[in-house]
């Protein structure tokens, strides 16, 4: 009997493995008596949070179950759409871009552009927040609620997070800088802070209370406009 375990990998999960097992979708490693389902999954490249069921043989089995010599365990992907955490999302530092359209949207998005990966992880657990990130790595950390993020570009990462946890949308309500819910404010309070241009045309105006920063339905309008109703059509 082969000492090897092979490990089948669903068409959607197929980019986490190495090249040479992408077509089969198959990965073989080599048995270990002592390592559980979740160890084999990880070790093959699949971080847990992608995962679904696991079968072994056929048979459902939970992550902390031990293999067998010769085994062929089947990853099934993590289903869609998942509940967003009570805390919402965080992002770690290359997704920037994709934590601005997330508050654009009125989703509760941290992201910080120095952020370490033991500092991510810890407040994902402590903040009950959904960990998104293209670092496998950072997604084997144990404990981290986390996802990946599919796509190189920010429409295509945008689709993704939205597919997977179709979270309830609140366009314009929170501020793209900080991510802190905006409050309207008169334009006599913010009147000082305008643009000449933007003072003679507009006079509805929202301020985020955290940062400051002062919003209107400016040039950027059009553009923003086509991202909420592409993002309501996923």
């Amino acid at each position: 009997m082969t000492e090897d375990v092979d490990v089948v990998v669903p068409a959607p999960l197929r980019f986490l493995l190495p090249g040479r097992d992408r077509h089969r979708g198959v990965r073989r490693m080599r048995f270990d008596p002592d390592a559980t389902v979740a160890h084999v999954v990880q070790a093959a490249g699949v971080p847990l949070t992608e995962v679904g069921e696991v079968r072994v043989d056929g048979q459902l089995l939970p992550l902390s179950a031990r293999t067998r010599p010769g085994a062929v365990l089947e990853i099934g992907p993590v289903p869609r759409p998942q509940p967003v955490p009570s805390g919402g999302f965080l992002l770690d530092v290359g997704l920037g871009t994709l934590a601005r359209r997330l508050r654009l949207l009125g989703l509760d998005a941290a992201w910080s552009n120095d952020a370490e990966d033991a500092d991510l992880a810890a407040r994902a657990v402590a903040e009950e927040r959904v960990l998104l990130t293209q670092d496998r790595g950072l997604l084997m950390r144990r404990g981290v609620p986390g996802a990946l993020v599919r796509g190189s570009r920010p429409d295509d990462q945008l689709a993704d997070v939205l597919d997977r946890f179709a979270p309830s949308l609140a366009p314009l309500t929170r501020c793209t800088a900080c991510g802190a819910r905006l409050e309207p404010v008169p334009k006599a309070d913010v009147a000082d802070r305008l643009p000449p241009g933007t003072r003679r045309t507009f006079d509805d105006f929202s301020r985020c209370p955290a940062c400051g920063r002062v919003y209107w339905r400016g040039a950027h309008a059009r553009r923003i406009d086509e991202l909420v109703a592409a993002a309501r059509r996923r």
